[in-house]
């Protein structure tokens, strides 16, 4: 369907999904949001979709952060309505129970280190640059990014750049562990491909299951080995187990439906 907002487009059950508002360096605005919620919802209902891709359109941005002239103005209970609505979009993408990467092209500041931070991993340009400026604007991260920061590179890091508004170069997000691989602007979409059409090789249930085990690592209502025991256990009722330990003992390969 389209959007307001956003590109998109599906090949061999990779969905790109391409923030498309490069003239504000893809800023995210309340109709943004929407439509990344939307999209959200097809991702999880569209079986042609195996994984996804979220990216922003042109060189120099995925996303440059927020609009900030939505903020001016609102009260405090405005304020946390905004955070909540944003907080329940990017919970939606990192519980996806289909892959989502990040392939951060440019500047991934503010709300756009979020979103990317909300993606189950991420790979970036040579050209990349990460952080959260929201001091710098008498305010914090909003959307889940005092969190997923701590979580991805140590409380350490993460308290130096949220209090101080540094941004980071790709190489430092690779060696902090913020991103899996830095590679050129022109095999940025490559190198996702690639990871992608492996994953999508697997078994779609199993994968799944990996994404809601892993993500219960850090929900703290939730006891992640009984999430493991029980996504462990829902496997053996799958076509596609069946499918995958038959072919590893007739030494072929798997032919996996998702079932």
């Amino acid at each position: 369907m389209p959007y307001q907002t956003l590109l998109t487009s599906l090949e061999n059950g990779i969905f790109t999904i391409t923030i498309n508002r490069p003239d504000k360096l893809n800023a995210l605005n309340q109709q943004v949001m929407s439509d990344l919620n939307e999209v959200m919802n097809e991702v999880y209902t569209n079986n042609e979709i195996k994984s996804v891709i979220i990216t922003g359109a042109g060189p120099k941005s995925f996303v440059a952060g927020a609009d900030i002239s939505e903020f001016i103005g609102a009260s405090v209970e405005e304020g946390k309505a905004l955070t909540k609505k944003g907080q329940d979009i990017f919970f939606k993408i990192e519980h996806s129970p289909k892959p989502v990467v990040a392939c951060v092209n440019g500047f991934a500041l503010g709300g756009g280190c979020e979103l990317a931070m909300s993606c189950h991993f991420r790979i970036a340009s040579d050209n990349a640059k990460f952080g959260q400026p929201e001091v710098n604007l008498g305010l914090i991260p909003g959307y889940g990014g005092t969190q997923r920061l701590t979580q991805l590179i140590g409380k350490g890091r993460a308290m130096e750049l949220l209090m101080s508004a540094n941004m980071i170069d790709a190489a430092t997000a690779l060696q902090y562990g913020l991103v899996n691989y830095v590679v050129s602007q022109d095999e940025l979409m490559n190198k996702a491909i690639a990871i992608l059409n492996i994953i999508n090789s697997k078994a779609p249930i199993a994968v799944a299951g990996c994404i809601a085990a892993a993500n219960a690592v850090f929900d703290e209502t939730k006891n992640g080995f009984e999430v493991e025991v029980n996504e462990f256990g829902k496997c053996f009722g799958t076509e596609d187990m069946k499918e995958g330990t038959t072919a590893f003992l007739e030494k072929r390969k798997a032919e996996f439906k998702g079932k």
